[in-house]
């Protein structure tokens, strides 16, 4: 798919993450007049033959209204308890907010636990694609009440990038109180030029984007241009707009130009691919020489014992592993044929010894080019 040549006109899965300050007016609770106004745009693209999954933040935010809070608790069985009081708050007004356009939905509490692990992964894509077909608008939250790591880093944009990866779908919009990206943070930069189109893959993309914009939700420009990357890798693109422009739904799907659209390339991943590249957390790494990097990036490559130099983390075999040149940085990531314990005695040796020294041969790589994942 060429940049140039991206028509969002021809989107027909959508997925739409809506922020914490949308959904509850600045932390005043659940806007219900919001809801309302989005529920009735994707009743309409609905009928133009577009599915809609919907990414919604704001149980926490719910919850420390109804538990009369003002200020967003640190503590996490603080938040794990917001979250679970909001979140009935919050499915309750999304089923009201349909219901009017006699829509049914559907609520669905994911973690990156049920992200990673493949076969909660391949069910979970087949539950949201069976409610698509049954013509169901599945609401999907991050299950803050049992999530630990997610709570603390954050964010619904990336949620929302990696269900978009899990369905495949053409397009991400991500609706804010910003209007955008600009060059430059337009809050302390009054001359910060406005991008109104940007390739998913432009190396400034991280410089450009600031931080949080809310004391209400956790997300801010940073989480939502590393979430169109994110989204790209699966041939999405990616549009980042104001929530509060009048339907701005109806009017992004019909081409018109509202916010900022990210662009993605060519390259799309595999499915398997894109599972592999989408996960959050790594069991340990493997440090390669530079033959070993130009072999992987030129010629894609499995990767064999001999340019490994270095291992880190206790982990099993089958286990996800980042692959890292002598600087640290990531070159790919894959799953790996032996534990921790085995490739310390394996580094920098022959593929032909794997036997001798371990008594036994999985196989004759460490990780296989089909399980790997290149992140250059």
């Amino acid at each position: 798919m060429k940049t140039a040549e991206y028509d969002i006109r021809q989107a027909k899965s959508v997925v739409i993450k809506v922020g914490s300050s949308l959904v509850t007016d600045g932390g005043h609770g659940v806007d219900q007049k919001a809801l309302a106004n989005w529920a009735k745009q994707i009743a309409e693209l609905k009928k133009q033959g577009i599915k809609v999954v919907l990414v919604s933040s704001g149980a926490i935010a719910e919850g420390m209204k109804r538990l009369g809070w003002k200020v967003r608790p640190k503590a996490l069985n603080e938040l794990q308890a917001a979250a679970a009081v909001g979140q009935m708050g919050l499915a309750q007004a999304y089923e009201v907010a349909f219901e009017a356009h006699q829509i049914q939905t559907a609520q669905i509490l994911l973690t990156h636990d049920d992200l990673s692990h493949r076969t909660r992964y391949l069910n979970s894509r087949s539950t949201i694609r069976t409610l698509l077909n049954q013509h169901v608008v599945p609401i999907i939250n991050e299950n803050d009440t049992v999530t630990i790591d997610e709570i603390k880093l954050g964010d619904n944009d990336t949620l929302g990038a990696l269900v978009t990866n899990l369905i495949e779908a053409d397009l991400l919009i991500i609706l804010t109180d910003q209007n955008g990206l600009y060059d430059s943070d337009p809050r302390h930069n009054p001359n910060a030029q406005f991008i109104a189109q940007i390739a998913a893959s432009h190396p400034d993309l991280e410089s450009m984007a600031g931080g949080a914009g809310s004391s209400v939700g956790t997300g801010g420009m940073y989480t939502k241009v590393l979430a169109a990357r994110r989204a790209a890798s699966s041939g999405a693109a990616t549009y980042i707009a104001n929530g509060h422009a009048e339907n701005v739904l109806l009017r992004l799907l019909a081409g018109e130009q509202q916010g900022t659209l990210f662009t993605p390339d060519d390259n799309r991943l595999s499915a398997r691919q894109q599972w592999l590249s989408g996960q959050l957390q790594l069991a340990g790494k493997v440090t390669i020489d530079q033959g070993a990097v130009q072999a992987l990036i030129g010629q894609h490559s499995s990767l064999l014992p001999v340019g490994c130099v270095a291992v880190n983390g206790h982990f099993e075999r089958g286990a996800l592993v980042a692959v890292c040149d002598c600087s640290g940085a990531e070159v790919a990531r894959g799953l790996i044929n032996y534990n921790d314990r085995e490739i310390t005695k394996l580094l920098q040796q022959p593929s032909q010894a794997i036997e001798q020294l371990l008594g036994y041969v999985a196989e004759e790589e460490l990780i296989h080019r089909d399980n790997m994942v290149l992140q250059r």
